[in-house]
């Protein structure tokens, strides 16, 4: 009877971890890298001009085939000159998500744009509207699964399977156009305390993602809130807070049952005192009834590398012995040579890390 137990502690396990992944998009527990997956109105939100950011993320490995999740995002800031210190981000997000046995992967390619315009000539205040649309592709493969048609009973305590099923599927693969909104401010309270808050909308166009004709699945607009904080504790310290918050919408706005928290506590050190060329940070992000993140992050100069694992606490944290998933991130950020005027980089959107 081993097997029989083996058997059906997988496909719990499976039909645990896919209802997961149907129930929100994809995403990475060092969130605040991948700003576009946050909110649109979030791109170009940091201090400098460029910034690419890749990241890496294995997750289940202790349970079934691993989740493997590759993420690069690139933004750009012009100077648009509509209006002083005003400025243009030009994103762009690529995803790439392939999920357990049958492969279920999703591809995203997403630019994005992003008009920040200021609110003082004085001090650090921007008003943010962007847009992100762009092409998404969702496919598996049949071919690695295996069906209840396939088992044959009454095989003496073991399993026996054929080599086929009879289930067919009108589509293996769904392309369609995903379209994204945001609005975020951007400001400083008492001159070294900065901070963000944003609103962005997700799946405007609430695109069908069904593999059979006659049952359409389609994707709920998703509703986000964001903020950031971040404010000196010393000379060489800052403490530094990212929080979001997702929910998901039917017709008219309705609200469904699915919703999402990330929050992340982190304290920076300065390793070189006002330099901010080597800084140190850690701390613990959390992802509410599913997992619990320590994270550290070093930087370089103009590089930083971040590494996290998830302590798993949902209903797979037996099976999985509380071990969820490993993530890399490696990130560049830097002033253009021609913007490296002192106002340029005192006054332009931006957040501390």
């Amino acid at each position: 009877m081993k097997g029989y137990y083996k058997i059906f502690f997988i496909l719990v396990a499976a039909c645990l971890v896919v209802t997961k992944s149907f129930s929100q998009d994809v995403g990475f527990s060092q969130f605040y890298d991948q700003p576009l997956l946050r909110n649109p109105a979030l791109a170009g939100i940091f201090t400098g001009d460029i910034r690419v950011t890749a990241s890496y993320r294995n997750q289940w490995q202790s349970v079934t085939v691993p989740y493997r999740t590759f993420g690069l995002s690139t933004e750009v800031k012009f100077p648009v000159n509509i209006t002083s210190d005003d400025n243009l981000t030009v994103g762009l997000q690529l995803l790439r998500d392939v999920a357990g046995t049958s492969q279920f992967s999703t591809t995203q390619i997403l630019p994005a744009i992003n008009y920040s315009l200021p609110l003082s000539s004085q001090r650090n205040s921007y008003l943010s509207l962007a847009f992100m649309g762009g092409s998404m592709q969702q496919r598996f493969d049949p071919t690695k699964l295996v069906l209840n048609d396939q088992f044959i009973p009454g095989s003496n305590g073991t399993f026996s399977v054929l080599p086929y099923s009879r289930q067919t599927f009108d589509n293996t693969s769904v392309n369609y156009f995903d379209l994204s909104t945001g609005l975020s401010y951007n400001g400083v309270m008492k001159e070294d305390i900065d901070y963000f808050v944003g609103v962005g909308l997700f799946h405007i166009t609430k695109p069908k993602v069904g593999f059979f004709q006659s049952n359409t699945i389609v994707l709920n607009r998703k509703l986000a809130f964001n903020a950031g904080l971040s404010a000196p504790t010393s000379e060489t310290d800052r403490f530094i807070f990212y929080a979001d918050y997702f929910r998901q919408f039917a017709e008219h706005l309705t609200p469904v049952n699915i919703s999402t928290l990330q929050v992340g506590a982190m304290l920076s050190r300065d390793l070189f005192m006002g330099g901010g060329e080597q800084t140190i940070t850690g701390g613990i992000l959390y992802r509410m009834n599913d997992a619990i993140i320590p994270v550290i992050q070093l930087q370089q100069a103009k590089f930083m590398l971040g590494i996290s694992y998830d302590i798993n606490i949902d209903k797979l944290a037996a099976a999985a012995q509380h071990r969820g998933g490993f993530e890399l991130v490696l990130s560049y950020r830097d002033f253009l040579n021609n913007r490296k005027s002192e106002r340029r980089q005192s006054l332009c959107p931006r957040f501390p890390m």
